[in-house]
């Protein structure tokens, strides 16, 4: 009789738990379910630079595709200087989006067009006035394809490299809506007023842009690939500070470069210690949010420009994405992407102007060390991936 009823009573203490153990699971399944029933909506709510308007998802494979071409063909490491070890494979494709599918931030009203600011300007030729390199030039092809995507569009860099960006954009009615702004270089020019003015320059931005723009190394000073300290030479403006401001505000920062010692590429930073030539002493450490390695910079410049022209064609134009040759491909590459004579001709203007190969250090229409043709090959090339040739 004992035995039985201990028997009953343990039945009686575990008839509770069991029934505490049957509720929790119901509560979990019911919890799991209303997730599930919930998460689609609010997710087609949140804003993604990687949607569009029309809440499309991502990319069609047809557009990604593509764009993965053309990050193959930038990232070839033509220059032999290791740069294929910092290649991040997603970024363009995000940049792309990120740029074609910019809209103004809420604080600026939506009357406003979506702000671009672009920073450029590496100047390595220390010994010579102008100092800027030939490579960085794609700036202007890039600020072109913002205006045309609708934006307003800012070139940022030193005042000593003033005559160099006049003669690529002024006087060129395609250009005529790019504005330009310089700061003075060298630490004693700078004052309070320089560094509130750079601030206002990036409240105003709804996306960052660097192409070859000089990157402060972990000592603060910027380098060129030889590791001459620009700085010194009093050629460097603190424009990675406009970065800085500009993600006060939640603006995203896109960087091209092509040797490591470029603003952004800390986002790489150890794969620069690595693989690149006294990596440790050049690299520069502020990190962008999508960083686009190229073998040339002003060839990133262009696989961004068509990346994003092929986003606009699929958002834009109504077109899946499945048509490879579609008339929206053909129009926003042409309306986007520079020629190979608009090209030629911004540079030879601005070798006119001082403007030196970077790395032959001459007045001469070749950048990083390659003839112009070698350039040109690469954007026609750029050209045949979009369109799907």
């Amino acid at each position: 009789d004992d035995t039985i009823m201990n028997h009953e009573i343990v039945n009686i203490l575990t008839m509770p738990t069991f029934l505490l153990i049957l509720l929790t699971l119901l509560l979990l399944i019911s919890a799991v379910a209303f997730t599930k029933s919930i998460i689609p909506s609010r997710r087609q709510d949140l804003p993604s630079p990687l949607h569009s308007n029309k809440m499309t998802p991502l990319l069609s494979p047809a557009t990604t595709t593509s764009i993965n071409k053309i990050n193959d063909l930038i990232t070839t490491d033509a220059g032999g200087r290791g740069m294929k070890h910092l290649v991040v494979p997603t970024d363009l494709l995000s940049s792309a989006a990120i740029l074609s599918r910019l809209k103004p931030r809420s604080s600026r009203g939506p009357a406003c067009k979506p702000h671009v600011i672009i920073l450029t300007g590496f100047p390595c030729c220390v010994e010579h006035s102008p100092p800027m390199e030939t490579d960085g030039l794609a700036s202007v092809a890039i600020a072109h394809s913002v205006v045309q995507l609708g934006y307003e569009a800012t070139i940022v860099t030193e005042k000593c490299n003033e005559p160099i960006f006049r003669a690529a954009v002024e006087g060129v009615e395609e250009l005529a809506s790019i504005h330009l702004v310089f700061f003075p270089e060298g630490e004693p020019s700078w004052t309070t007023e320089n560094e509130k003015e750079l601030k206002r320059v990036a409240d105003d931005a709804d996306l960052v842009i660097a192409c070859e723009r000089a990157g402060p190394a972990a000592d603060g000073n910027c380098y060129t690939m030889r590791g001459i300290n620009m700085n010194d030479r009093g050629l460097i403006a603190p424009l990675h500070n406009m970065v800085t401001h500009a993600r006060e505000n939640n603006v995203k920062f896109i960087a091209i470069g092509d040797g490591g010692n470029e603003l952004g590429m800390g986002k790489v930073i150890d794969k620069i210690y690595e693989h690149i030539p006294d990596g440790n002493k050049i690299g520069a450490v502020m990190a962008a949010d999508h960083l686009i390695a190229a073998s040339v910079s002003n060839w990133g410049g262009y696989a961004l420009i068509a990346a994003a022209a092929l986003v606009a064609a699929e958002d834009r134009d109504d077109n899946d994405g499945t048509d490879t040759n579609s008339k929206g491909r053909r129009k926003w590459i042409d309306k986007c992407m520079p020629t190979e004579t608009s090209e030629t001709r911004l540079l030879h203007r601005c070798v006119a102007a001082g403007c030196r190969d970077g790395v032959s250090g001459k007045m001469e229409a070749t950048v990083d060390g390659m003839p112009l043709e070698r350039s040109m090959e690469c954007l026609r090339e750029i050209r045949k991936a979009a369109l799907g040739e």
